[in-house]
C-alpha cells in the first residue's frame, strides 16, 4: 500500500518517479538529463512557489513574505494586540479572521462575544476581512474564497494547508502572523521536499481520512517527514475529487511536515471557477529531472478503511486488522493510553465495549475542516438512507464545514435524509476538533472525521478523574457505523450507491455577512475592547547570565500543545494571557503553575534588592563581608535567605567566586523530550512565559512551529541529548548566555548547581541574526518597540 524511499527520487518524462539509485539514474540519463541534484532541486513546484516568495538573497536560507494570512477566534486577539503594540497602522496584506471556535459562546459569560467584536472593529480599523460565527470554518473559507495556485498563506492554525488548490499554506504560532502584519519574514531554512506518489484510484468506500491516516501512521514516528514540504504528484490525484484532494492534504499536519502542495488539473480550474474565482487557478507541475530528497508511493487501490486509535493520530490500524484482533490491540491501547495519562484516579477502558465480539463505540462526529465537507457528507447520506441510526445511547452529529456547504446539501436533500435518519445537523464550528463540541460521557469512545483524538480532545478533564476518548475514522466507516447503531463497521463492508449530486455553490451567506474591508483601513475606528481582553505584561530582556529552575519534568515520548495549554474550556481566556495562564499544564502538570509562580516570585524578590546588596559579589575580602553582614541583617525573610543561598550556589561555579546579582536573573523553565507536536496556537509557549519562564529543555522539538512560538516570546530553546542529570526542582546556571546566543549555538556551557557543581553541554539549533536578537530582547513585541 505505502513504501517510504529515504534516498532521493527523479522525476522523469513520462511522470514516473524512479529511485535515486544505479538503475533509477541509468533510466533519467536515457531520456536525456543529467543528474544533477541541485538543478534537480529546483524543477520541483515548490522550489518555485518558495523562491517567488523569498526575499533572503544567502543560499539555503528562506525569507518569505505571504499574499495572504488566517486567524481564528481564540488567535486574532493575541496577534492584532502584538502587532499594534509594535506600531501596526493596517494590515499589509489580506488578513481573514474567522469566528470558528468560540463560536458557541458558551463559557465565560461575554467574554467570546467580545473577542468577536474586537476582531469586527479590528478588521473595520485596520482593513481586514471578518467572517462571523456559524458561516464557516477557517480553512473552509479559505479553500473557498482565498486560496490561489501559486500563492503562500500563512495562518495562526496549525491545519493551515491548502496544497492542493496549489497554495502552499503554514501554520503558525502567532508571532509570525504579528511579524506579518508588520511587514517583516517569517524565516526558515530551505526543506527538504518529499514526493508523495498516488497511483490507483480509492475503492469504494475509502476516504480522504482514510488515505491520511494510512500516510500518518507511516510517517509519524519515525520523524520521515518532519519539518518538510510534502509535494503530491502522480497519475492517482487525477482519480480524486477536490474534497477528497482536501481532505488528505489538511490531515498532512499530523505528520509533522511544514508544508503541502499539489500538481494542480482541471479538477481545481473547475473549483477556482465554481467559487467565482478562475483567474486563480494556473497549472502547477514539476518539470522533467526534478529530484525529491525522499520519496512515499501510495497505491490508493490498496488503502483499506482505516482508525486511529485514542491517544493520537499515528495509532493507526486497519479496521479489518482490528477487528480480526480486537483483544490484544485494545488492551495494548489501554495499556499506552493510562501510561500517558498517568491519573490513578482513572481506569481507562475500552475492553469493556466489546459486546457480541464487535466493537461497540458511543458517539459518532463528522465535522470541521477535514470531515465536513460536501462530498464526505454527501456520500455518509447515501450510506445512511434514512436508517435509523437507533435509540440506544449511540448518536452521530454532522457539521457541514460553511454555509455555502450546508446550502448545498440543503438544497439535495441530503440533510434532510440524514436527520430523518436521526443524525444531528449542526452549523460550522470547530469544536469536535478540540474538544468544545459533543463532548461525551465519561469512558464513552467517540469515532470522528476530525484532525485529532488527543487526550481530551474530546473535551473531557482526566484531573477532575473524568476520561473520554477519540478515534479518527473516515465520514464513510462513521456512517456505516451509524447505520448499525454503533457497531463499528468498515464502510467497504456495504453495498451502496456512492454516486453524489454535483456540488452547487451558492456565495450568498457570505455575500450578505462577511465584512469586506481589505484596502479600506479606518483609522478612526475604535476597538472594541471587553473587559476580558488584555495587554500583553511586561517581559524581561534576557541577563547576561541565566539561572534557570526546573519546574516540570516530563519524560513522555512527545508532549502535546494541548498538554502543554488544554484546549477546550480555555478557549474563552485566549485573549487574558494572565488569565489563561492558570491552565498551564493543568491536565499534565497540575503544580506546575505554582511552581513557576514561585521561581518568578523570587526573581522579583531579586530585583527588588537594595542596590548594596544587589552589589554583594563585586568586592572581595573584608568588603565582602560586610556588605555581607549588611545584607543579612536586612534578611529577615526566608525569600532573601532563599536568594543567598542561590548565590552562593553559582560563586562555587569556576571562575564566578565574585558573582553578583545585577547580572543575574532567575527564571523557569520546563523538560520534555518533544515538546509541541499538534496545535500552532502560541499560548502554549506564552503562558510559560507570562509565569515566568525563560527556556524550555528538550532531546527535540516535534514541530517548527512550537519552537517558533519559544523564540518569538523570548524562550530559549534548549536542546540536551541524552538523559539529563537534573530534573524538577534542580537549577540550572548558564553563563554569558547572551552572548553564547549570539554566535555559534551548537555548544553552550550550562552548570548544574549544587555543593560540586556539574558542568553540561546543552546547545540551540542555528537561529537567524533576527531570532537571537529578538531572544536577546526577551520577546517579539520588546524587539520591535526597540525598532
Amino acid at each position: 500500500m505505502i513504501t517510504l524511499v529515504e534516498n532521493g527520487a527523479w522525476l522523469l518524462p513520462d511522470g514516473c518517479l524512479v529511485h535515486n539509485d544505479a538503475a533509477g539514474i541509468s533510466l533519467l540519463e536515457k531520456s536525456g538529463l543529467a543528474a544533477d541534484q541541485e538543478a534537480g532541486k529546483k524543477k520541483t513546484i515548490a522550489y518555485d512557489i518558495l523562491q517567488a516568495h523569498n526575499t533572503a538573497d544567502q543560499p539555503g536560507q528562506l525569507k518569505i513574505k505571504f499574499d495572504a494570512m488566517a486567524s481564528h477566534d481564540i488567535t486574532f486577539v493575541g496577534i492584532i494586540q502584538t502587532a499594534r503594540a509594535s506600531g501596526m497602522t493596517a494590515f499589509p496584506l489580506p488578513y481573514v479572521l474567522t469566528n470558528c471556535h468560540n463560536t458557541l459562546c458558551a463559557v465565560g459569560g461575554t467574554i467570546n462575544e467580545d473577542d468577536h467584536l474586537f476582531g469586527l472593529s479590528a478588521a473595520k480599523k485596520y482593513g481586514g476581512i471578518y467572517v462571523p460565527p456559524h458561516l464557516a470554518v477557517i480553512h473552509q473559507y479559505m479553500r473557498e474564497q482565498m486560496a490561489a495556485c501559486g500563492s503562500m498563506i500563512l495562518g495562526s492554525d496549525s491545519h493551515t494547508r491548502y496544497g492542493a488548490l496549489g497554495t502552499m499554506a503554514i501554520g503558525e504560532g502567532g508571532g509570525e502572523l504579528a511579524k506579518q502584519l508588520l511587514q517583516k519574514t517569517y524565516d526558515v531554512a530551505y526543506p527538504q521536499v518529499v514526493a508523495v506518489e498516488l497511483i490507483g484510484r480509492p475503492r469504494q468506500g475509502v476516504g480522504p481520512q482514510d488515505v491520511a491516516l494510512a500516510i500518518i501512521g507511516a510517517t509519524f514516528n519515525n520523524g520521515f517527514l518532519k519539518n518538510k514540504i510534502v509535494e503530491f504528484v502522480g497519475e492517482g490525484i487525477s482519480h480524486l475529487d477536490m474534497d477528497f484532494r482536501n481532505g488528505i492534504d489538511v490531515m498532512t499536519t499530523e505528520t509533522t511536515c511544514l508544508s503541502s502542495i499539489w500538481r494542480t488539473d482541471e479538477a481545481v480550474r473547475e473549483y477556482l471557477a465554481l467559487h467565482g474565482r478562475p483567474e486563480a487557478y494556473r497549472r502547477l507541475a514539476p518539470s522533467a529531472g526534478a529530484f525529491y530528497d525522499s520519496l512515499i508511493r501510495l497505491d490508493l487501490s490498496k488503502v483499506e478503511p482505516m482508525i486511529a486509535l485514542p491517544m493520537h493520530p499515528s495509532n493507526v490500524y486497519t479496521i479489518k486488522t482490528l477487528q480480526e484482533n480486537l483483544e490484544d490491540i485494545l488492551a495494548k491501547t489501554e495499556r499506552d493510553a493510562r501510561e500517558l495519562i498517568d491519573n490513578p484516579k482513572i481506569n481507562f477502558s475500552l475492553q469493556d465495549k466489546i459486546i457480541g465480539g464487535r466493537l461497540q463505540v458511543d458517539q459518532g462526529v463528522i465535522a470541521g475542516c477535514a470531515g465536513g465537507t460536501y462530498a464526505n457528507i454527501s456520500e455518509a447520506a447515501r450510506i445512511i438512507g434514512k436508517g435509523p441510526t437507533g435509540q440506544g445511547a449511540y448518536s452521530l452529529s454532522v457539521y457541514p464545514s460553511s454555509q455555502p456547504v450546508m446550502l448545498a446539501l440543503t438544497k439535495n436533500g441530503d440533510l434532510t435524509s440524514l436527520m430523518s435518519a436521526g443524525a444531528i445537523i449542526r452549523s460550522a464550528f470547530c469544536g469536535p476538533c478540540f474538544g468544545a463540541g459533543d463532548v461525551p460521557a465519561n469512558n464513552s469512545l467517540s469515532i470522528r472525521h476530525t484532525t485529532r483524538n488527543f487526550p481530551s480532545r474530546e473535551g473531557s478533564k482526566p484531573a477532575n478523574g473524568q476520561i473520554a476518548s477519540v478515534a479518527l475514522m473516515d465520514a464513510r466507516s462513521i456512517a456505516a457505523t451509524s447505520l448499525n447503531q454503533g457497531r463499528l463497521t468498515a464502510a467497504t463492508e456495504l453495498d451502496y450507491d456512492a454516486a453524489i449530486p454535483p456540488y452547487t455553490y451558492d456565495s450568498a451567506p457570505y455575500d450578505s455577512r462577511v465584512y469586506q474591508g481589505f484596502g479600506k483601513p479606518r483609522p478612526a475606528e475604535t476597538l472594541r475592547l471587553g473587559p476580558g481582553i488584555t495587554d500583553w505584561p511586561a517581559m524581561p530582556a534576557l541577563p547576561k547570565h541565566a539561572l534557570i529552575s526546573i519546574v516540570s519534568f516530563i519524560n513522555d515520548p512527545v508532549t502535546t500543545t494541548d498538554e502543554l495549554i488544554p484546549s477546550g474550556e480555555t478557549s474563552s481566556y485566549r485573549s487574558n494571557p494572565l488569565g489563561l495562564a492558570e491552565f498551564t499544564l493543568s491536565r499534565k502538570d497540575p503544580a506546575y503553575v505554582g511552581n513557576a509562580k514561585a521561581i518568578q516570585a523570587l526573581e522579583k524578590a531579586r530585583q527588588s534588592l537594595p542596590e548594596k546588596e544587589a552589589d554583594t559579589g563585586a568586592g572581595s575580602g573584608a568588603g565582602r563581608e560586610a556588605d555581607a553582614a549588611a545584607a543579612a541583617a536586612q534578611a529577615a525573610s526566608a525569600t532573601e535567605k532563599e536568594l543567598e543561598a542561590l548565590l552562593d550556589l553559582v560563586r562555587k561555579v569556576p571562575g564566578f567566586s565574585e558573582a553578583a546579582w545585577q547580572d543575574l536573573a532567575i527564571s523557569s523553565a520546563i523538560y520534555a523530550k518533544k515538546p509541541g507536536d499538534g496545535s500552532a496556537r502560541e499560548q502554549a509557549a506564552s503562558c510559560q512565559r507570562v509565569l515566568g519562564a525563560g527556556a524550555n529543555i528538550a532531546a527535540e522539538y516535534a514541530t517548527k512551529r512550537y519552537r517558533s512560538n519559544l523564540l518569538n516570546w523570548g524562550m530559549l530553546p534548549f536542546l540536551y541529548e541524552g538523559q539529563p542529570p537534573f530534573g524538577k526542582g534542580d537549577t540550572l546556571f548558564f553563563p554569558h548566555i547572551r552572548e553564547a546566543i549570539a554566535g555559534d549555538t551548537s555548544a553552550i556551557e550550562g552548570w548544574l548547581l549544587g555543593e560540586q557543581p556539574q558542568r553540561l553541554l546543552f546547545s540551540i539549533a542555528p537561529l537567524t541574526k533576527d531570532e537571537a536578537a529578538i531572544l536577546q530582547a526577551g520577546s517579539l513585541i520588546n524587539y520591535n518597540r526597540q525598532g
